[in-house]
């Protein structure tokens, strides 16, 4: 992972809307263009209708057009002494989203920082072969 991902992870952290939390967390793609697109965890009173860092940054992406193979890698981070793994809702999320053997970076406040594939995050995971067609 590269400094300027994991910065712009880290400044995204600010815009967080974590009011009930405290618990801010920020993703950043990178493109295979080089174009970096951010997310933010936004919450609600109603906790179940809040959105995730990630998941942020991936819809933002699929919103402009891009899809799994124009994501190269994510990192997300927090302003923490401690890296935090993705919930099961975004491993759910980017194992659709994201090819398997992106790198996935996850990150702490200091810059420590542990790699994984994409597919190691949500083995077995629900796709859509096991959907009918």
């Amino acid at each position: 992972m590269d400094k300027a991902l994991y910065a712009a992870a880290q400044t995204a952290l600010k815009n967080a809307y974590v009011k009930y939390s405290n618990f801010p967390v920020g993703a950043a793609l990178r493109l295979k263009n080089g174009e970096i697109i951010t997310g933010v965890n936004v919450e609600n009173a109603s906790y179940g209708l809040s959105n995730c860092a990630e998941r942020t940054a991936l819809f933002t992406a699929y919103a402009k057009g891009y899809r799994k193979e124009d994501i190269l890698e994510i990192v997300v981070t927090t302003d923490k002494d401690y890296a935090v793994s993705p919930c099961g809702a975004c491993r759910q999320v980017m194992g659709e989203l994201i090819l398997p053997d992106a790198p996935v970076h996850i990150a702490d406040a200091k810059g420590n920082v542990t790699t994984v594939k994409n597919k190691e995050l949500l083995p077995h995971a629900f796709t859509e072969e096991h959907l009918p067609r």
